[in-house]
């Protein structure tokens, strides 16, 4: 997809394709219209700088009551099986 902005429309913005894609990306994240990991790939930028982008600007992560109960049930699994079974 091809977005095209007048500079007369961007104003006094001195905004670079990569800060417009990076601002696209949290925008739909924030608005949570796709998933933090798939944000990342639109910013064009890894997982963890996504992560440390959000923090930067003191936006929180998406993570809802049932996200941690699944976590919580994946460690659960996890401590069960043992650390010889985790390899």
């Amino acid at each position: 997809m091809t977005i095209e902005v007048p500079d007369a429309d961007l104003g006094a913005l001195k905004l670079t394709s990569t800060e417009a894609r990076l601002d696209l990306a949290i925008g739909l994240y924030t608005a949570k219209r796709t998933s933090m990991g798939k944000a990342a790939k639109i910013a064009g930028i890894s997982y963890t700088e996504f992560l440390q982008e959000l923090g930067r600007r003191g936006i929180s992560i998406n993570y809802s009551i049932p996200d941690f109960e699944d976590d919580l049930k994946t460690i659960q699994s996890l401590n069960e099986k043992g650390p010889s079974d985790r390899r």
